[in-house]
């Protein structure tokens, strides 16, 4: 794995750490963060080593927002240009054929909220605040919020939380939906490294197509979904590792998966 300006990242066993490294700007997303981004998780997508990848921030901020500053001197083409820089990277990420975790360590505002809802699942420090704080600065979400925010919190309250701009507790976030867990700041990261344990014990071909049967079917009619779902399970049939897994679990054995 290169080195990076704006990211640092570290391996313990499969499970791959990414961490957005500008603190000073409370880790907001500008154009060389979002080139790293693409970048690192290129890279990532590429590395057989890592199975799994959890994605936070340093300091006390997972990413608040993306940079203001940067942003005040785009014109309408610029913006429009930046927005679809930041589409590209949360969609790539959402589409990674490996489990992505987002463990939410405090600020996740505009471009960090939208950055989290990319990752397959969030897990948040009490400390964490979430928000959708764009209309406030005369803009509306561009990285996918306008769209991912309904799909997890339903529409109504989707329109709450963006027409609003109110900033939410990590608890209120769970309750709605957005976050699947909350933990003492302490705690978060090595709850996120166990979950990233527990879903590599399993058989990664099974979770990749798992992944994409969710991704690719919950916005298309019910008919349609398990058109898909039952297409994307016939893969595993014909891998070792469904033999592997169905063995282990007639002979009581922890199963060895080998993505085969």
């Amino acid at each position: 794995m290169k080195t990076y300006k704006t990211l640092l990242f570290e391996q313990n066993g499969a499970t791959g750490v990414v961490k957005v490294n500008r603190p000073d700007a409370l880790n907001a997303l500008n154009a060389e963060v979002l080139t790293e981004l693409a970048s690192i998780f290129d890279e990532i997508a590429r590395d057989n080593s890592v199975g799994a990848v959890i994605l936070t921030g340093e300091g006390r901020s997972f990413v608040a927002g993306a940079d203001i500053a940067a942003m005040r001197e785009m014109s309408a083409l610029e913006g429009r240009a930046f927005m679809l820089k930041g589409q590209a990277v949360m969609q790539q990420i959402e589409t990674l054929p490996k489990p992505v975790i987002a463990a939410v360590n405090g600020f996740a505002l505009g471009g960090g909220c939208e950055l989290a809802m990319a990752c397959d699942i969030r897990l948040a420090s009490e400390k964490a605040k979430f928000g959708q704080p764009e209309v406030g600065l005369g803009i509306i979400p561009g990285f996918g919020g306008t769209q991912r925010l309904p799909r997890l919190v339903g529409k109504g309250m989707a329109k709450y939380l963006i027409f609003s701009a109110e900033m939410i507790g990590a608890d209120e976030a769970k309750a709605i939906g957005l976050v699947e867990k909350v933990y003492a700041p302490e705690t978060l990261m090595e709850e996120a490294m166990k979950l990233a344990e527990m879903i590599l014990s399993k058989a990664p071909i099974a979770v990749a197509l798992s992944k994409a049967a969710i991704n690719n079917g919950v916005n298309v009619d019910l008919p349609t979904g398990v058109n898909f779902e039952a297409e994307a399970s016939a893969s595993p049939f014909g891998s070792e590792d469904r033999l592997e897994g169905m063995s282990a679990f007639l002979e009581k054995r922890p199963a060895a998966f080998r993505n085969k």
